[in-house]
């Protein structure tokens, strides 16, 4: 690759569209990717960008999230992305990333781009620890973000995020430079995992929810909460919504709750938050079981 002249990040550059030449400079193959063009092109740019900044730091770019387990919904999903870098980075560095990559300077296709950069000792570590270097937050439906150290980020925010996040980059993570993620991210112990799975849905079922209406959102606590319960018992991180259509096709219980969810994804009316909570909570019930 040629050498690029790097941009100081101070200078005020508009933001600029991702065009075709940001694509085609990485290893990943093309029908690996199974997304829309802009989706594409914003990576191989995210990458390019992150490159400049970091250079040989760089040693590793994973779609996560939906993108890697297939189930991206333009308008809804997130782009969820982890970068891995060789050894620890100085903040001047992390605020240069934050700044490169923030929806103002290049424009996220999606609802918001969620980037994390952990060390590489970190992502193979198999640590439940958050461990991240950088968390950036950005986009046109949600406040810029960014997060220098896993000790800055508020308690009543949620520090299970991460290993579970990397659990999933594990299984499914797709390389847009780098390793196969199998080979970049481990996995957790069991028990370290299903710790971090019983604190998410403790998490979830204490945040404040309509109680005895729909509630935008509810759905999203029940396909979760079906994610987990399948990937306590089959071993493997599916959607939120094939996690759903698994729990329908094995005979779970609440199946109308489970379908209205389902439904709630694509347009439906979701569910209310009561049903939603006592959904989570016996979840929760079965999975705090399941370790006995």
């Amino acid at each position: 690759m040629p050498r690029r002249r790097f941009l100081s990040v101070n200078s005020r550059n508009p933001v600029r569209p991702v065009t075709d030449g940001d694509v085609g400079r990485r290893a990943m193959r093309r029908e690996e990717m199974q997304m829309e063009p802009p989706l594409e092109r914003y990576l191989w740019a995210l990458v390019d960008e992150s490159q400049l900044v970091l250079g040989a730091e760089l040693v590793g770019a994973y779609a996560a999230g939906s993108i890697a387990l297939n189930a991206f919904q333009a308008g809804r999903s997130d782009v969820d992305i982890a970068l891995v870098s060789r050894s620890p980075l100085p903040v001047t560095v992390k605020e240069q990333l934050a700044q490169r990559l923030r929806h103002e300077a290049l424009a996220c296709p999606a609802r918001c781009l969620e980037l994390v950069v952990y060390r590489r000792d970190v992502a193979m570590s198999g640590t439940s620890e958050p461990g991240f270097e950088l968390e950036l937050n950005t986009g046109a439906g949600m406040d810029f973000r960014r997060t220098l150290q896993p000790e800055d980020r508020p308690v009543a925010d949620g520090h299970f995020w991460y290993g579970l996040d990397r659990s999933i980059l594990h299984q499914s993570g797709l390389p847009v430079l780098g390793p196969p993620a199998s080979d970049m991210f481990a996995d957790l112990a069991p028990a370290d995992l299903r710790n971090l799975m019983v604190t998410s849905l403790r998490w979830w079922i204490t945040l404040p929810a309509p109680s005895d209406r729909r509630a935008p959102g509810a759905e999203d606590a029940v396909l979760g909460a079906c994610r987990a319960l399948v990937r306590c018992r089959s071993g493997r991180w599916l959607s939120k919504v094939g996690a759903g259509l698994r729990l329908l096709e094995d005979g779970y219980a609440s199946a109308d709750l489970i379908k209205e969810s389902t439904a709630a994804r694509s347009g439906g009316r979701p569910p209310s938050g009561a049903r939603a909570r006592a959904f989570q909570q016996q979840v929760l019930e079965e999975i705090l079981n399941s370790g006995q």
